[in-house]
């Protein structure tokens, strides 16, 4: 299968999961607005998802996928497919065996000294009554979600090297669901004017309750498709230690995004009250084109630049990295754009009503800005990642990882005191910007990628088309603006009308300039496999 299919899959799948989870934070900002109770849910939600994609789906998927992609796929030429199976299950299962107790030792650990890791994280706190006993209560709650997801990353990465990407892609709609359901249910308990601590709490319980409703579906899914796992006495063999020695260091190169997050945490909960809300909520803006289509792609060419690496075969992974680079541009160019834009008409639309008032929305649409600034860097940085962990290099992102973030620390120190929120977001568009810089000019020493003109000719054309779209929109937001804080159905009319208008007049303008490689996105109507398009020239 392609890189262009299995990316429509996974960021198809994607989206229907950020559409609930829109849905969800659209309901959580109504319930809770940028208040007491708001503040500590987001730090209970934070911790658990930040370890979560620092080590599962970050430095555990990327030491595990290649080393479980060649167990499964075997020597060149080896045509014993049910051995090789049996192999890579085999390897898979010794991990399991040792995961679980980590897993287990981590939380329990993390738990006990809660209070101390969000003193850490979250000082502050401690001047408003209640903020910081309730926040620690609910990551009490919260903590174990981590355990459960961790497990289901692992099983996602098995199914991904078997070419499997939907369950994967599919399993955050439980989340969201059942969050949704949590909300619903804490809303209801609250009532019209009761204590906004109850809908945290509902929401605390719901996120642990989901992670099992995943995980049961993730193990469907892999009894399913065929793998047999088992789960023994732990057992340290030679490959379980090397993978112990991969994770070690992809644990810091791998997540330098969500190592960030918890840099930004600390320093939005030394703001006003309030602002670590609005941050996340501006976040999951971001995180749309981000999650569609960074983790879509960085998901799907890591076990295939594995294959073509260990076959030798330059060439393919030359090409690989350079589709990959123009559906990034392609995609999260006028997705940025439209964001920056269009940011406060995104920001009302959605989130302003109920507690969440109008001046805070405002405040987040500015956020959206100078995050959405860093999204063409966010969504490479997936993209050149797999490079070194698919050569077993997970040691360099390390250094770049380790300059960026004490890039970020040092700038944040500077522009909080001075820009408050917006500051602090801007600081994280720009350290990513520096990380993959870095990254290219490594890959490029080193002979493992370069940019072609071919490409880059590709991209001055989307830049172009880009610039076009944003020009529609400047033009047209100001029409639309009166329908942003009014009714659902103006709500939606006018976000409705600002994509529309987006999405067409970006594709129009790209199809004339020759922006969109049509062999490339004939692959996407295609039921088989297209010839590969050819980049790398």
């Amino acid at each position: 299968m392609s890189l262009v299919r299995n990316v429509g899959t996974i960021g198809g799948l994607t989206a229907v999961s950020r559409i609930f989870g829109f849905a969800r934070d659209m309901l959580i900002s109504r319930a809770l607005g940028a208040g007491l109770a708001a503040d500590a849910w987001q730090l209970a939600f934070t911790l658990p998802n930040t370890f979560r994609r620092l080590f599962a789906e970050g430095a555990f998927s990327v030491a595990f996928v290649p080393m479980y992609t060649r167990r499964l796929h075997g020597a060149e030429g080896e045509e014993d497919v049910a051995r090789r199976q049996e192999e890579a299950d085999a390897f898979a299962g010794d991990v399991l065996s040792v995961f679980v107790w980590v897993l287990l030792g981590f939380s329990a650990l993390c738990m006990i000294f809660m209070p101390g890791i969000v003193w850490l994280l979250a000082r502050e706190y401690q001047e408003v009554p209640g903020k910081f006993e309730l926040s620690v209560l609910l990551s009490r709650v919260t903590f174990p979600y981590l355990g459960l997801i961790s497990l289901v990353a692992m099983l996602s990465g098995v199914l991904n090297a078997r070419s499997k990407f939907a369950p994967g892609a599919f399993v955050p709609v439980f989340l969201n669901l059942v969050m949704i359901a949590g909300i619903i249910i804490g809303w209801v308990l609250r009532g019209e004017h009761g204590d906004d601590r109850i809908v945290a709490w509902a929401l605390a319980i719901s996120l642990a309750l989901s992670g099992v409703v995943q995980l049961a579906y993730m193990a469907w899914a892999s009894r399913r498709a065929g793998v047999r796992l088992k789960i023994s006495a732990p057992k340290f063999t030679p490959e379980v230690k090397r993978l112990g020695m991969l994770i070690l260091p992809a644990t810091f190169g791998a997540g330098i995004y969500q190592v960030s997050q918890l840099v930004d945490t600390f320093f939005a909960t030394s703001l006003p009250q309030g602002s670590l809300s609005l941050l996340k909520y501006a976040d999951r803006l971001n995180q749309m084109p981000l999650g569609i289509f960074g983790i879509a792609l960085g998901t799907a060419i890591l076990p295939m630049l594995a294959r073509h690496i260990q076959s030798d075969n330059k060439s393919e992974a030359q090409r690989l990295q350079s589709n990959a680079i123009e559906i990034a541009m392609l995609l999260c160019l006028p997705a940025a754009v439209a964001l920056i834009v269009c940011a406060e008409a995104f920001t009302t639309g959605i989130f302003q009503g109920g507690k969440m008032r109008l001046e805070d929305t405002a405040i987040m649409g500015q956020i959206v800005v100078a995050l959405v600034c860093g999204l063409p860097a966010y969504v490479l940085i997936k993209v050149f990642q797999p490079a070194f962990f698919s050569r077993e290099d997970t040691r360099t992102p390390v250094f770049v990882a380790a300059g960026a973030l004490a890039i970020n620390i040092a700038l944040n120190f500077y522009v909080v005191p001075r820009y408050g929120i917006v500051g602090l977001a801007a600081a994280t568009a720009i350290t990513a910007t520096l990380n993959v810089a870095t990254l290219y000019t490594i890959l490029q020493l080193r002979g493992w990628y370069h940019f072609t003109a071919k490409l880059a000719g590709r991209i001055v054309r989307q830049l172009a088309a880009t610039a076009i779209m944003g020009a529609v929109l400047y033009w047209l937001t100001p029409s639309l603006e009166p329908y942003w804080s009014g009714h659902a159905g103006e709500r939606v009319f006018s976000l409705a009308a600002l994509v529309v208008a987006g999405g067409v007049s970006f594709f129009g303008a790209a199809y004339l300039l020759g922006a969109l490689d049509k062999d490339l996105i004939a692959q996407l109507r295609r039921k088989r496999p297209a010839a590969p398009v050819d980049l790398s020239e």
